[in-house]
């Protein structure tokens, strides 16, 4: 069988969505990527006060800050493997189209389980910011019941 120009024109229409799909999971890749440096450098800085003694408040800011970097990097893993999915799903787009196969389940299938690793990135996410707010409005509340005196 002989590739026409016009099925390829097709199978690259098909890929396009994938591809801003892919600049959309990239882009949350460097929002997480981001938050775990924050999350990084504010544990130095937790650990360099360590160093001249134990400190109760450190130590504890010290252990929310670890749960947290758990969770993004649960986050970081799941939207690279959504990545990972839709590539293979445009490269399984052209592939299908030229070799002649019937991929559509497989394609299909890739795209759904790359949704449900970035739905589950999302969640991942969320949880590490509401930890986060909590944290900053249990601290703002022990600051707001200091007598300034």
């Amino acid at each position: 069988m002989i590739l026409q120009l016009g099925d390829i024109g097709h199978t690259i229409q098909l890929a396009i969505a994938p591809v801003f799909l892919l600049t959309g999971v990239g882009t949350n890749l460097t929002v997480l990527t981001n938050r775990l440096g924050r999350i990084i450098d504010r544990t130095r800085v937790i650990e360099k006060r360590l160093q001249t003694g134990p400190d109760r408040d450190c130590l504890a800011e010290l252990a929310v800050l670890f749960g947290r970097s758990h969770l993004i990097n649960y986050a970081i893993a799941l939207s690279t493997a959504c990545a990972l999915q839709i590539c293979l799903v445009i490269v399984l787009l052209f592939v299908g189209d030229t070799v002649d196969l019937p991929l559509d389940k497989v394609i299909a299938a890739l795209f759904v389980l790359g949704m449900l690793c970035l739905i589950c990135s999302f969640c991942f996410l969320m949880r590490e910011i509401f930890i986060a707010s909590k944290s900053l409005h249990l601290r703002h509340n022990e600051y707001e019941n200091i007598d300034p005196r």
